[in-house]
């Protein structure tokens, strides 16, 4: 058996659905061995829009996304989603070519030492030198990067090995691991503490996002009577309709909500990774906290919990849940006095009328337009923040922010992966102008796929984010500001549908509208940002 059919073989044998990429001469082989397989090669315009569609998949399924590049340029553009993936804990297997290793008559040409380039942003990063090693490469590689902590890892095939001949091979069975459960003093301890605190408040991180906690964390809610927020990353874990529910920690520290958290006596912290911006800043003497994840905490400057519990966060938080048994008779309500004051900050302008759309505008009539389960992916911009605070969520990754990286170009080759995995849903991409135009391209690939998908493009003409730092730092407005395409024309020549918003009363029916008639859509809204003012800029250098 040729080794590239062997490698589609085992990629199988893992229950791979797609790959997404963009081939080079070194990857023929590897294509050859794709046609007749059961899993769907997606072709895309650029190797970011593959991997970040790889990424969003592992993130929204569990499952390893994968993505195919050649050597070169085509692994050099995987490095940001490499990143992204793995500081995001999205499991992502990225497939690179290269020349061949035994004997190449082209010199130094396109080569970069791209095993060595992809460890310091990687699980793994591994060469594959003999055909007859593919499926136990793969096989690990499958196991590394769905593990926790979920990331990215990279198989590099060489041109020369992909075509040789393998006789003796094996593929190895698929089996899911247990993860260990909690150590028993520890759940003890976290017991006491909870039931000898006043103000007791849970957050919820993005780790908690990644498993099907949605049950067990209402649960744990609904017994324990504590009030709880959430991360960014960690919206949704359980329903904002909660009556428990705070909010989101769109800011580190100042915001309305962390009034609410300056009053706790204990967090009990479910999920939190170091790597997503901090939700709050931990001080010497100050509030305690209980760490319960996977895997130890990562202590810094600003996080250095009391007690941590490490295990199967799902086991742990039921565990707790029985222990505790009744709502506690000692959880003070005052936690829950600012919960109305928070709405009215956040909503007080929902249906503001003017043009362009303040940004509590353009939330409101998303939120309202959508469905429960719609599905919307964030670039990165000032946006974001208003969506993290703003934005109700009903269900697990309902809303796709990215709070690690933060890079910019992800939204709509995000929201892209979530049209196709789920054709019954309403997704939304959520871009600024400025992060929409760096992987525009993939307009074409949406396009060619059929998905149904509404592309919401909020205008300034300017990188807005780092305007508002700029102005909140005191400095010149400089070097921020650029032009913009026609936004209708530019998804009328790609074959979508292009909208622009000309006053505030016809953005929610447009909305829908698009919804209504199906295929790509892109709607140019523009937006004010005057209101970016009123987010502490004091505080700005921690938002």
């Amino acid at each position: 058996m040729k080794a590239s059919d062997l490698f589609v073989k085992a990629l199988e044998n893992e229950g791979v659905e797609y790959i997404f990429g963009v081939p080079g001469e070194e990857n023929l082989d590897f294509l050859d061995s794709l046609q007749g397989s059961s899993i769907k090669f997606v072709l895309t315009r650029h190797e970011q829009g593959a991997a970040f569609m790889a990424a969003t998949y592992g993130r929204m399924t569990g499952k390893t996304g994968v993505c195919l590049a050649t050597l070169g340029p085509g692994a050099t553009n995987f490095v940001t989603c490499a990143a992204y993936a793995q500081l995001g804990a999205f499991p992502m297997l990225m497939i690179t070519g290269q020349k061949p290793i035994n004997a190449s008559k082209q010199g130094k040409f396109q080569i970069v030492d791209v095993v060595r380039m992809m460890e310091p942003i990687t699980k793994s990063s591994r060469q594959i030198v003999n055909g007859s090693m593919i499926p136990s490469l793969v096989r690990d590689a499958f196991r590394l990067a769905e593990e926790e902590r979920p990331g990215a890892v990279h198989l590099e095939l060489p041109e020369d090995v992909a075509s040789e001949v393998v006789k003796d091979w094996q593929l190895f069975a698929v089996h899911e691991t247990r993860r260990p459960d909690a150590d028993q003093q520890a759940i003890d301890i976290a017991v006491e503490m909870i039931k000898n605190s006043k103000n007791p408040l849970v957050l919820i991180g993005a780790g908690a996002n990644r498993k099907k906690l949605f049950e067990s964390m209402h649960r744990f809610i609904d017994k324990t009577c504590i009030p709880f927020f959430n991360t960014q990353m960690g919206k949704g874990v359980v329903s904002c309709e909660h009556a428990l529910f705070l909010g989101t920690a769109a800011l580190s520290e100042n915001d309305m909500l962390h009034r609410a958290v300056a009053l706790a006596d204990l967090i009990i912290n479910i999920g939190h990774d170091v790597v997503e911006k901090p939700p709050f800043f931990m001080q010497e003497g100050g509030t305690k906290v209980i760490h319960i994840n996977f895997n130890s905490a990562q202590v810094d400057e600003v996080y250095f919990p009391q007690l941590e519990i490490i295990g199967d966060i799902e086991t742990t938080v039921n565990r707790l849940a029985q222990a505790l048994e009744s709502k506690l008779d000692n959880c003070s309500l005052v936690l829950l006095e600012f919960k109305k004051r928070i709405k009215q900050v956040i909503h007080e302008k929902d249906n503001d009328t003017s043009y362009p759309l303040l940004p509590q505008r353009i939330v409101a009539d998303v939120r309202r337009a959508l469905d429960k389960d719609a599905i919307i992916a964030l670039d990165n911009g000032m946006y974001k923040i208003w969506f993290a605070r703003h934005y109700h969520t009903y269900m697990p990754n309902t809303v796709l922010l990215d709070n690690a990286l933060a890079t910019m170009g992800a939204g709509l080759p995000s929201a892209m992966a979530c049209a196709l995995i789920y054709p019954n849903r309403q997704v939304m991409a959520v871009c600024g102008d400025g992060g929409f135009m760096m992987n525009s391209q993939e307009l074409e690939t949406a396009v060619r796929l059929a998905l149904n998908l509404v592309i919401l493009i909020v205008t300034d003409g300017a990188y807005g984010m780092i305007r508002w730092k700029q102005e909140g730092q005191g400095l010149a407005d400089f070097g921020l500001k650029y032009n913009n395409p026609d936004f209708v024309k530019y998804a009328d020549s790609y074959g979508a549908t292009g909208h622009k918003v000309q006053h505030a009363a016809e953005f929610r029916a447009l909305i829908k509208s698009c919804f209504d008639q199906g295929g790509v859509h892109i709607i140019d809204v523009p937006i004010d940002y005057r209101e970016n003012k009123t987010l502490f800029p004091e505080q700005l250098k921690n938002a």
